[in-house]
């Protein structure tokens, strides 16, 4: 369900996404208003869950990790127990950055990221392609990227 949103929310959010370290004083300033109640807004979208956190964007070749890669993965069953056993393994492993459940011939999308691609085929060997539920993984290298943007488009 789509959040009610006046134009101001909308400002916070796109002000926010461009720079989330802006001062309360700053961000008011931008979107028009004082800074008491832009700090009462911005407060509202956390506790609504529409800002979900802050965070650091980090260029992960710069900090040692080399590779990214996509691990599409099939299960044998999609029962509910072998669903939430494999999304809680998931969630244990630091080398996947992200998991999306899919429609279609895939069942989930991996984003992994490794220091080299020894460390990712250890991974995939050892950990992914070893869970009682998995049938199948195909993997794509990510030569280049073409775009990175994890923002939301807010106009």
């Amino acid at each position: 369900m789509k959040a009610r949103l006046d134009a101001i929310d909308w400002k916070i959010l796109r002000e926010l996404q461009a720079d989330g370290r802006i001062t309360n004083v700053a961000l008011a300033g931008k979107v028009g208003i004082s800074a008491p109640p832009c700090l009462r807004r911005v407060r509202a979208l956390e506790e609504a869950g529409i800002i979900q956190g802050y965070r650091a964007l980090i260029d992960e070749k710069a900090v040692g990790f080399a590779v990214t890669a996509f691990a599409m993965v099939g299960l044998a069953s999609q029962s509910e127990s072998g669903l939430a056993g494999f999304e809680a393994k998931v969630r244990s492993w630091t080398i996947v950055r992200e998991c999306h459940m899919l429609s279609g011939d895939v069942d989930f999308l991996l984003k992994c990221v490794a220091p080299d691609i020894e460390s990712f085929q250890t991974f995939v060997i050892d950990e992914l392609t070893r869970l009682p539920d998995v049938e199948s993984v195909r993997t794509s290298l990510v030569i280049r990227r073409i775009k990175n943007e994890p923002a939301v488009p807010v106009a």
